[in-house]
């Protein structure tokens, strides 16, 4: 399936929300293994935030290689060309954990 790079930025622009939103409910729930750790209510939050992260960032990846390969271009070439017009969301913020 032929994708265009305006559709990948569409894609990075939407994983970056869904991380965005994992980074935003882990700042103000604290961590897990804090005293009393998350109810059940904020875990759940929190997975459903994850996994659609997850999912989002997986699909990017696959569109992203074969984006790469119709191009004639490496993937990290064209993630490299994303994140110029999108910067990662964790860039500034002190920490690279998932």
């Amino acid at each position: 399936m032929a994708h265009t790079f305006e559709e990948l930025v569409e894609m990075q622009r939407a994983a970056d929300e869904a991380h965005t939103k994992v980074l935003e409910l882990r700042d103000a729930y604290g961590p897990p293994t804090q005293k009393g750790g998350w109810t059940e209510v904020q875990t759940e939050t929190y997975e459903t935030a994850w996994r659609a992260w997850r999912d989002l960032d997986r699909d990017l990846g696959a569109t992203v290689s074969e984006y790469a390969k119709e191009v004639g271009r490496t993937r990290p070439e064209i993630e490299a060309e994303l994140r110029k017009i999108l910067p990662d969301p964790e860039s500034g913020r002190g920490t690279t954990e998932g």
